[in-house]
């Protein structure tokens, strides 16, 4: 896997201690940048971006990039390990999103639908640089060249993070992502994955329950025997 990127202190969000809640992402905010609506607003404001973008209105999609463009580039470097794979990610989404809007039918909101998309998008992506790099390894003895480290993580830190992140299933591993570094809730993660909400919670808990036991240091024989 790639490098990940992640600003995150990882004690804490791995913790199974519960967090404030302030710490939370909003999933929809308002367009006028102010405060998050209510819940109702929230719906009708998506309601409306779906109808709009289903009419052909570019400033429909425009608005939905305002609103989410950079948050779906925080997914997609995050799922990728690259910030220009995450850009053509998010490119080729707002382009099936064009595509395959009319089919669009209201079962889940229009947003969770945008990033069902996405995810899916970065999976394929995920799918062909595999395939890539088996080619490339069967032309070529040579090791590939690593991707570019983000700056001001600590080497064998961050190492330890990537190899702990690896060894969970690729399920595991976007849900923990979603969850907590992108900040979706439960609801809108079973959305975008296509699963129920109670498996959205029950793979957050084995994922945090792995990488805890992964990167917890080995007990000492004293502490044992104790």
């Amino acid at each position: 896997m790639g490098t990940m990127g992640l600003a995150l202190p990882w004690e804490a969000r791995i913790s199974s201690a519960p967090r404030e809640r302030g710490t939370r992402v909003e999933p929809f905010q308002h367009f006028s940048g102010g405060t998050s609506p209510a819940a109702g607003d929230v719906i009708n404001e998506d309601a409306r971006l779906a109808a709009a973008c289903q009419s052909g209105d570019v400033r429909a999609y425009e608005r939905l990039y305002v609103l989410h463009g950079t948050r779906m580039k925080n997914l997609a470097r995050n799922l990728l390990g690259s910030p220009v794979d995450a850009e053509d990610a998010v490119q080729e989404t707002f382009l099936k999103i064009h595509r395959s809007v009319a089919s669009f039918r209201g079962q889940s909101s229009f947003v969770t639908w945008t990033y069902r998309i996405l995810i899916n998008t970065c999976y394929d992506a995920r799918r062909s640089r595999l395939r890539k790099k088996e080619i490339a390894n069967d032309d070529s003895g040579e090791n590939p060249r690593p991707e570019p480290r983000a700056p001001g993580a600590h080497p064998s830190l961050r190492m330890a993070l990537e190899r702990a992140l690896a060894a969970l299933t690729r399920h595991q591993r976007d849900v923990f992502l979603l969850y907590e570094v992108e900040g979706f809730r439960h609801a809108e993660i079973a959305g975008m994955l296509e699963i129920t909400e109670t498996a959205s919670k029950n793979t957050l808990f084995q994922a945090k329950k792995n990488l805890r036991q992964m990167l917890e240091p080995p007990r000492s024989s004293g502490a044992e025997a104790r």
